[in-house]
């Protein structure tokens, strides 16, 4: 099977092209905006640019009426967003944050979350996340679709400010990610959960590259 999207008609039932592009990670973002309406809602569009500095970016599609996403515009009036890790104990939490509420209803009430201070972006952090990521505005890039919903903004940010819960931290100094589980994307309306974890290590790298050491000030 093979067709070109833009000529030709999926041929089955259910485009592949999401679940061709998984795991994707959830760049579940809590936000503000400038008259105080909070934000909280999941993007499986999230991916990091690049750690030196460490940066980041997700993208938005429009809503079928044109709207842009209240995240997208709190993070440009603003200058900030939190991400938050979304992890299996937080699943049902997160899929309720993705609910269109009214523009001053709380995800973060409807989700029965408890909200955290960040230390710089104006907005609450998920409390019950183990990790967040305080992420100040670049800039955004908008591209076209062929329809309201199919035009996207993306969003790319600096991350000023990371917090990691101790008790996620293994005796190694890394995150135990099998203790944290967290969740991603996957096509259709299925997501999977991180359980199991292996390691390699390219032939031939330096001993910082193996060790991820690179771009890291001490």
């Amino acid at each position: 099977m093979k067709y070109s999207p833009s000529t030709e008609k999926n041929p089955l039932p259910y485009s592949p092209f999401k679940s061709c592009t998984v795991p994707r990670p959830i760049g579940w973002l809590s936000s503000i905006s400038t008259d105080g309406a909070e934000n909280l809602a999941p993007y499986s569009q999230w991916q990091n640019l690049t750690f030196d500095p460490p940066m980041v970016m997700f993208s938005a599609n429009q809503y079928p009426d044109g709207r842009r996403k209240d995240t997208v515009r709190n993070a440009e009036q603003t200058g900030w967003f939190v991400w938050n890790m979304a992890t299996w104990d937080l699943r049902d939490a997160v899929n309720i944050s993705a609910m269109e509420l009214s523009p001053h209803e709380s995800e973060f009430d409807r989700a029965g979350v408890t909200r955290s201070e960040a230390d710089l972006a104006p907005g609450p952090m998920v409390a019950e996340s183990p990790c967040h990521f305080e992420c100040r505005y670049l800039s955004t890039q908008r591209l076209p679709g062929e329809s309201n919903v199919g035009t996207v903004d993306v969003v790319f940010a600096r991350v000023e400010r990371i917090h990691v819960d101790d008790s996620v931290i293994g005796d190694n100094g890394k995150l135990d990610i099998r203790t944290i589980q967290p969740i991603a994307r996957m096509g259709y309306f299925d997501y999977t959960v991180i359980t199991e974890t292996f390691e390699m290590r390219v032939p031939g790298s330096s001993a910082e590259a193996q060790y991820g050491l690179q771009g890291q000030s001490a």
